[in-house]
């Protein structure tokens, strides 16, 4: 089964992007095959109501990751290993989003995949145990939303949560002193904001958002040479692209293209920013 992409509610639509989910039955021994997760600019909360799902990153060992998941800022390679009953449901923050619901700086959370019922409480394991019992993709999509209309009031985005879409779209015609006025703060104020609301500086967002176009077009695109990526992407030029592949996983723009051509799942594609 593809991923399914659902819309949110109105009430939700400033804050998230989609909710995706994946109800699948792997082959061949659990926990064999891989799924690398390149760093994304796009937070999420993961539920994983089927077989539990390991994580490592790097070198390191593998553990089990809650049954809800938070994954805030990112700035290196994750692989996760599945079970043979793979259920994930994950909601995609828009830029902010995750901030409004934690309502803590993201930049103590980088890299640190946490307890979802730790930061927003035990009703958090309700949600994960209708998940459990829910059996179609729409009815595990609305047991999620329900819970976040119940926890996220509609309100206004903010002059800073529209000007740093601007870096989301990667368009390098936009400066970076120019999305700090149009977010109404002194480049200094932007950049403290920006650590707390995004969990980098606003450079390194953009940066990471340009290596995340160009890693999502290769996994749609697999025809494509990297010099056409790298062009499309933003990139001075292929060694340009080459240097953030390293930097972000520790491998090579190449390595890293067979990885996913041998994943189990081909949900890098997103997220759908």
């Amino acid at each position: 089964m593809k991923p399914v992409y659902f819309p949110v509610h109105p009430a939700l639509q400033a804050f998230v992007s989609h909710i995706m989910v994946v109800d699948v039955r792997l082959d061949g021994p659990a926990y064999s095959r891989l799924a690398p997760f390149p760093p994304t600019p796009q937070n999420c909360l993961n539920f994983y109501p089927g077989d539990v799902t390991r994580s490592r990153q790097g070198q390191h060992a593998f553990h089990d990751l809650p049954a809800c998941t938070i994954v805030g800022p990112q700035t290196t390679k994750v692989d996760l290993a599945m079970g043979p009953r793979h259920r994930f449901v994950s909601v995609a923050f828009q830029p902010g989003g995750l901030f409004r619901l934690l309502r803590l700086p993201l930049h103590e959370l980088r890299d640190a995949p946490l307890n979802g019922a730790d930061l927003l409480g035990p009703e958090l394991r309700e949600v994960s145990e209708k998940l459990q019992a829910a059996t179609q993709p729409q009815a595990l999509k609305n047991i999620v939303e329900a819970y976040l209309l119940r926890k996220m009031s509609p309100a206004a985005t903010s002059p800073f949560e529209r000007a740093i879409k601007l870096l989301l779209s990667g368009n390098p015609a936009y400066a970076i002193d120019d999305i700090a006025a149009l977010a109404c703060l002194s480049n200094r104020q932007f950049e403290r904001k920006s650590h707390d609301v995004l969990g980098y500086s606003p450079k390194f967002f953009a940066r990471l958002v340009r290596f995340s176009k160009a890693y999502r077009l290769k996994v749609n695109q697999p025809q494509a040479s990297w010099t056409t990526i790298s062009h499309r992407s933003g990139y001075y030029d292929q060694m340009h692209l080459i240097r953030d592949f390293k930097a972000f996983t520790a491998t090579t723009p190449k390595l890293l293209a067979l990885e996913m051509l041998n994943s189990p799942l081909k949900i890098q594609a997103g997220p759908r920013l």
